[in-house]
């Protein structure tokens, strides 16, 4: 069958392999339909994902339809349209015991540190697929990207008419922004890309937005009614701004790092205890959270539609992708159809 590698940074290689197994006990076979491209697979096209080798098969936002079940299966059947959850979690270790199957201590994320769906077919644990009736197999590739998002907006729990910053309008930063929003926060945008920033006043109907400059805090505090965000996401994965980002926080308030880096983080600890401010990580999302995302697109409480800018057939991904990396290029989400 016909599979993409990326056998090191900056290269991609269009290979045969040999096609999956019969599936056993448990799994399901699954014809990818669609990949969602996503800042993980820009970070290790440029050789900087952490917890990533080489080579390997990206690919784990997938729309898929199930060709064939093992024994056992029955919570889905033969054509079947699905989400991925891509988190292979081992069920044993203090976080999948305390229902944090998320951030598994040996957790294995399809596409990352094992082989992904940038192939025709794929065998995934069936526990781990998501059916909807009503979904297209662009929606269903785009449910692991929402449920990132939300998952994060979990975790830093905002409250109804809360004012929270959102730095970062990458697509993971545009799924927080998503879902701060539904949850009646007031969401405030910054980001250096003046096209991520009109993308968000257009679909979101972000509060504001800005670019970051020297003077960002004094501006964002202003926004905020004098008082600053008691709520702050960083989604950059950019060293320097997750190192700003506890700048922004309000006494009181919530630091949320959805953006992960290759570095250390470093803050003025006297700052950090004087407005007792709260930092919490979020990684991955959970079986709940996708449910919840896919409940709320069959309702049309989300609309995919804006998300998707660029498009292209498998055999032109490897000379497309590049161009994604540049931000003149204004890809929100590319997706690839199989």
């Amino acid at each position: 069958m016909k599979t993409i590698i990326l056998d090191e940074p900056g290269r991609f290689r269009m290979a045969e392999t040999a096609a999956p197994a019969s599936p056993g006990a448990g799994e399901a076979l699954v014809r990818v339909k669609r990949i969602g491209v996503c800042g993980t697979d820009l970070h290790a096209f440029r050789g900087r994902q952490p917890f990533f080798t080489y080579p390997r098969i990206l690919g784990h936002e997938l729309g898929v339809e199930v060709t064939a079940v093992g024994a056992g299966v029955t919570a889905v059947k033969v054509g079947d349209r699905c989400a991925v959850e891509p988190y292979l979690n081992c069920g044993i270790c203090i976080a999948c015991r305390r229902g944090r199957p998320n951030c598994c201590v040996k957790m294995n994320v399809i596409g990352v540190h094992s082989d992904g769906g940038m192939r025709e077919s794929i065998l995934v644990p069936a526990a781990k697929l998501h059916r909807s009736d009503r979904l297209e197999a662009d929606q269903l590739a785009l449910v692991e990207t929402l449920g990132i998002g939300a998952h994060a907006v979990e975790r830093g729990a905002p409250e109804r008419g809360e004012w929270a910053l959102v730095i970062g309008a990458g697509p993971i930063g545009l799924s927080v922004i998503q879902f701060a929003i539904q949850a009646g926060a007031r969401v405030v945008v910054m980001d250096t890309n003046e096209q991520r920033l009109a993308f968000c006043r257009s679909v979101f109907r972000a509060e504001e937005t800005l670019v970051p400059g020297v003077d960002a805090v004094e501006r964002v505090r202003a926004i905020c009614d004098g008082d600053g965000p008691t709520l702050v996401f960083d989604a950059t994965g950019h060293r320097e701004s997750m190192n700003r980002s506890f700048d922004f926080v309000a006494a009181g308030g919530r630091l949320v790092f959805v953006g992960l880096m290759m570095d250390d983080i470093t803050f003025r600890d006297p700052e950090f205890h004087r407005r007792e401010m709260t930092l919490l990580a979020t990684r991955n999302s959970t079986p709940d959270t996708f449910r919840r995302v896919i409940r709320l697109m069959e309702e049309g409480a989300i609309d995919t539609r804006p998300w998707i800018t660029h498009r292209v057939k498998f055999g032109g991904m490897i000379g497309e992708f590049p161009k994604w990396l540049d931000p003149a290029s204004g890809c929100v989400k590319a997706v690839v159809e199989i």
